[in-house]
């Protein structure tokens, strides 16, 4: 049997209103049981909350009944929206642990038991996930359209058209003998084509900016020799003191990450040790060995070297930085922005360079952003349909495109990717 789970679903307490929720099938019972009725449906109503064991009367709360099948989670769901107080919360919660057949929430159980209900799909709930971790604008844009079924649309439409082009290959298959010769031919190009089409057309889907940026940010490393600037321009852009800064060379040592949102846009800046020929000291070296890797895996590299070229130019911007110093207003040739961190000159035209590359690398607002494993299973699918024009083969690919599809939504077995997916969320959702 289905058990009822109940959480808050609210902030932590204290705060004006705290909301907890009951979903399944004891939600009905557990309500009446507090409220000695059940109120009319979808609509809020004030009600005194009562310890039906004690008789305590615990809160004067508005609560909702939501009448399954047409709920958040799919099943009978009810809703206290009590006073915010961390005992108010605390004793509400305990009374419902006593009663039969509840029992708290997981993190995810609401969402997860939506996804297990019909009420939302698998790309709608890891767009749900994203939102609730979203922290700049264009993070929001993307995860609500994602949430609100823009890619399930899009998978459905092709979805159908893969079930198309599967009927007119069984077609193809059953009456090939029976046919004429010409017309097998016409129809056998016609199904070509439009497997073909499909196939460019997510093949145009997957070119597209990818979500790993967009959850985690543009890895932007100060790179350079010792004594540079980095970590002073670290903290320039930052706003806050995010690492030392000394006049001694080498005080970086090791990796600094910095999360900061510009313009709207999320980076991360990574500040590493100084690069030279080495001192023979053992941590040095191994602090610019972790400076090298951040630099091969960084999408946009700021060189503070005025004497040697980046070793990735195509992702560089090249800063002459210090400019406030005696000696140090004229830059070298190739020299893309001048920077003093102390006075805040070319700060706004550096700022401007990495939000215009961080646009090349990002998804526009609104747009469709795969995850990892969304574009893994689109890529499997799109794979699937370039192959034979042996029929038998056709059909047999187009089964696999479908199966990938489906596992892209949740249709197909799924189980340890959704306890992944679903314990990242709060206990109340």
């Amino acid at each position: 049997m289905i058990d009822t789970i109940y959480a808050l679903s609210s902030g932590q307490p204290p705060a004006a209103v705290a909301i907890i929720r009951i979903s399944g099938p004891a939600a009905g019972a557990s309500l009446s049981a507090l409220t000695g009725r059940i109120p009319k449906s979808r609509r809020a109503t004030l009600a005194r909350l009562v310890d039906p064991v004690s008789g305590d009367v615990l809160d004067h709360a508005l609560v909702l009944w939501f009448e399954g099948p047409a709920t958040a989670t799919g099943e009978d769901l009810a809703e206290l929206h009590l006073h915010g107080g961390r005992a108010v919360v605390a004793r509400v919660l305990a009374t419902l642990a006593a009663l039969p057949g509840l029992r708290s929430a997981e993190p995810g159980a609401f969402t997860r038991r939506a996804f297990e209900n019909g009420r939302i799909d698998l790309a709608e709930a890891e767009g749900l996930a994203d939102l609730l971790f979203s922290e700049t604008e264009l993070q929001r844009l993307s995860a609500m359209a994602m949430a609100e079924g823009g890619l399930s649309a899009q998978v459905t439409a092709w979805q159908e058209r893969l079930l198309g082009l599967s009927a007119r290959t069984e077609a193809l298959l059953d009456f090939s003998d029976e046919g004429d010769v010409d017309e097998d031919l016409d129809a056998g190009a016609a199904l070509v084509a439009g497997i073909s089409a499909l196939a460019r057309e997510m093949g145009d889907f997957l070119n597209r900016p990818s979500g790993e940026r967009l959850r985690d940010g543009i890895r932007v490393a100060l790179a350079g020799p010792p004594n540079a600037g980095k970590s002073t321009l670290l903290n320039a852009l930052a706003g806050r003191e995010a690492a030392i800064v000394s006049p001694r060379a080498g005080t970086t040592r090791d990796v600094i990450e910095v999360p900061l949102a510009l313009g709207a846009r999320p980076f991360v800046f990574i500040d590493t040790a100084g690069l030279h020929a080495g001192s023979g000291d053992e941590i040095e070296t191994i602090g610019m060995e972790r400076a090298r890797g951040v630099i091969d895996r960084a999408d946009i590299i700021l060189w503070l070297d005025d004497r040697g070229a980046s070793p990735a130019p195509d992702r560089t911007i090249t800063v002459h930085a210090r400019a406030d110093l005696p000696g140090r207003d004229a830059a070298p040739p190739g020299t893309d922005v001048i920077v003093s961190a102390v006075t805040g000159a070319g700060m706004e035209q550096l700022v401007g360079m990495l939000t215009e590359r961080a646009d090349m690398l990002l998804p526009r607002p609104g747009d469709l952003a795969l995850n990892a494993r969304q574009r893994a299973l689109l890529d499997a699918c799109a794979v699937a349909l370039v192959g034979s024009g042996n029929l038998l083969i056709m059909a047999e690919n187009l089964r696999i495109a479908r199966s990938a599809l489906d596992r892209l939504t949740g249709r197909a077995g799924t189980e340890d990717m959704l306890d992944a997916l679903f314990g990242r969320f709060c206990i109340g959702k």
